[in-house]
């Protein structure tokens, strides 16, 4: 019997329009660290966790993957990653830390980078809790 493989990452690719602001968003504002950069290809890394930037071939690629490709990153407490992306609210329109009826906690942010919203949500128990990027510019 063959021996069972094992996952042990997933890093999402997703399409850009602008690279350069896409990285200063993860860096600076999620606190994603840039291993590799490139005009046109780059990753950013976070407690061993990557995403990896592509840059759209066109203003139609990114029209297209708009609003349709999102990727949800699991964090162990939402209050301290909203104490550090609060001061970036006038600048990238992020909304206050609000409840869902579905129990969750979510903020959200309409960037010009590669997140177009950031969501970091939390059930009720607060026991887990989620950021949710939107890869759309």
């Amino acid at each position: 019997m063959p021996t069972a493989s094992v996952a042990k990452r997933i890093s999402p690719m997703l399409a850009v329009a602008n690279m350069e602001e896409t990285i200063l968003f993860y860096q600076n504002v999620l606190g994603f660290k840039p291993t590799m950069q490139s005009p046109d290809y780059s990753i950013v890394e976070r407690d061993a966790q990557t995403i990896h930037f592509q840059k759209a071939a066109s203003e139609e690629v990114m029209n297209c993957v708009r609003g349709h490709t999102e990727i949800y990153i699991e964090v162990s407490d939402i209050r301290c990653l909203w104490e550090h992306v609060e001061p970036f609210k006038t600048k990238y329109k992020i909304r206050d830390l609000f409840d869902r009826e579905y129990g969750m906690t979510s903020s959200i942010s309409p960037t010009r980078t590669a997140a177009s919203y950031l969501w970091a949500s939390l059930p009720a128990n607060e026991s887990q809790s989620h950021a949710r990027i939107p890869s759309n510019e």
